[in-house]
């Protein structure tokens, strides 16, 4: 999965945040393969305050703090990530 680029379709995030956001959905879909797993694990390693979404198909509306939100592809897999105030 590693060599899959990142897709980033939204985002308001430092380039930093956005970084380490790929990185650590790498890390979860290389361990797991139930969704459920590879959200739980975005949101202790990426950043436990952080709300985590992954899955192949799903709607949001939702509200974010300023840069903290990142909306991304890594293969057929979409994700979200982002902090609510």
């Amino acid at each position: 999965m590693c060599h899959q680029k990142a897709v980033i379709k939204n985002a308001e995030a430092l380039e930093e945040m956005q970084q380490d956001s790929v990185e650590c959905a790498i890390q979860a879909l290389e361990k797991y393969n139930i969704e459920k797993d590879i959200s739980a694990h975005m949101k202790k390693e990426c950043d436990n305050k952080s709300n985590a979404l992954e899955g192949r198909n799903f709607g949001s509306y939702l509200t974010h703090k300023t840069e903290h939100f990142i909306y991304f592809y890594l293969g057929q897999v979409t994700i979200l990530l982002f902090k609510s105030g």
